[in-house]
């Protein structure tokens, strides 16, 4: 029977007994056993006995923890141990197998030998003492300094001075010894277990691969809306995280120390590049950038005119309009008071100009987001030394009656 694949480490402690009397003999290889729960453990034993026995006067072999009656109880009898416990035995040895142990499998266990004379028995006293703990077999880690790691074999188990360890990187042994040096940033995995239990290993260790980044909702970003960026990796230690911003040239902006991003009401100016970092005792790693892009309707747009100054009748004017808007925004322009627009287009040209001109003017700025319309542009003429002259400026709508008011006074 192999042990089973979720199985912990299981220690040995190598130091032979033997209990003898009058021809019979019981040899324990161990006289403790320390186990992690939940793991496979062994405890192996070989016997003898008088030369008048053979195999078939020996009535009852077995292993047990306590007795009924003076009478040792078998441990495949034993409600607590049922289906988990299996005899290996031959001729002259016998190998008790617990799997799925518990700490209250926690007991000194002991082999008998019942013959076929009354009364006539054998066990080796004293036994094998099974110690059950919560953890398992660790790898720590520590920094000798900045280019290497010590990486050394640890368990709550007390261990005699005569225990050897065996390391693995990756798949392959390449040392023995409570301890190993490795380069700082390796991304190679190491392992380690100690000689007599079960080949069972320590869990891996290793520095982070590369981090994924994820964004959720994975859908358009829209202002005001709720985002997440999360980082991962897959690293043992786990590894710590951090979110940095990209401002152009300059050095990254360092945003937060947790897995998550959180933007719980996104703005347009939190659009940009960003990326996070992966980090444990053994190394670091940086994810690939990441563009977010938030849309936002049209800000109200400012319009301006061109030329600014006073212009003669027949001149042109060119009125242009501009609106901060992702995705960018379609313009349309309008003369107040009417339903149909003039034109359409950032730009707006109106050629020999006349006093038929005179008006005041607003564009409209649109994307799929929203639309947002200027202040209005006031374009008037007057009549000046006998000729005809135009000016533009830019006025809001609220102090569009003072002007009427102004032009009426300067025509009387």
């Amino acid at each position: 029977m192999s042990p089973s694949a979720g199985g912990l480490v299981v220690f040995l402690l190598s130091v032979q007994v033997i209990q003898s009397q009058d021809g019979w003999r019981v040899n324990y290889d161990e006289t403790e056993v320390c186990a992690a729960k939940g793991s496979v453990v062994g405890i192996y034993c070989t016997f003898t006995h008088p030369s008048g026995l053979d195999r078939r006067d020996m009535k009852n072999i077995l292993w047990f923890t306590k007795e009924k009656d003076g009478e040792p109880v078998d441990l495949r009898k034993d409600p607590e141990y049922s289906a988990r416990v299996e005899y290996r035995c031959s001729k002259n040895s016998c190998t008790l197998i617990i799997t799925d142990v518990r700490e209250s499998d926690s007991a000194e266990y002991k082999f008998t030998l019942k013959t076929t004379k009354p009364g006539e028995k054998y066990t080796g006293s004293p036994g094998v003492t099974l110690s059950v703990t919560d953890s398992g077999f660790q790898v720590q880690v520590r920094r000798s300094d900045s280019t290497w790691l010590e990486l050394t074999c640890h368990s709550s188990c007390v261990l005699s001075d005569r225990a050897e360890y065996v390391w693995y990187k990756n798949e392959e042994i390449i040392k023995r010894g409570s301890s190993l040096l490795v380069s700082s940033g390796s991304t190679d995995r190491y392992s380690c277990y100690l000689r007599g239990s079960w080949n069972q290993r320590s869990p891996a260790v290793y520095g982070p691969q590369r981090p994924s980044v994820s964004v959720s909702p994975s859908a358009e970003m829209l202002e005001g809306g709720s985002v997440t960026l999360t980082c991962s990796t897959d690293a043992n230690p786990a590894a710590n995280y951090t979110w940095y911003k990209q401002d152009g040239t300059s050095d990254p902006r360092l945003l937060s120390e947790e897995p998550q991003l959180v933007f719980s009401s996104i703005q347009s100016s939190d659009s940009g590049w960003y990326f996070c970092t992966a980090e444990n005792q053994l190394g670091r790693k940086t994810s690939d950038f990441i563009s977010i892009d938030v849309k936002y309707g049209p800000q109200r747009p400012s319009v301006s005119a061109s030329p600014s100054a006073e212009m003669l009748e027949g001149d042109s004017v060119t009125l242009t309009c501009s609106a901060d808007a992702n995705p960018a925004a379609n313009y349309t322009w309008y003369k107040e008071h009417e339903d149909s627009p003039r034109a359409s287009g950032q730009i707006f040209t109106i050629t020999d100009f006349t006093a038929e001109h005179s008006g005041n003017y607003y564009c409209e700025a649109q994307n799929e987001m929203g639309r947002s319309n200027s202040t209005l542009l006031l374009i008037t003429s007057s009549g000046k030394g006998g000729s005809t002259r135009s000016t533009a400026a830019l006025v809001s709508i609220s102090v569009i009656s003072l002007v009427i008011m102004i032009l009426t006074v300067l025509f009387i």
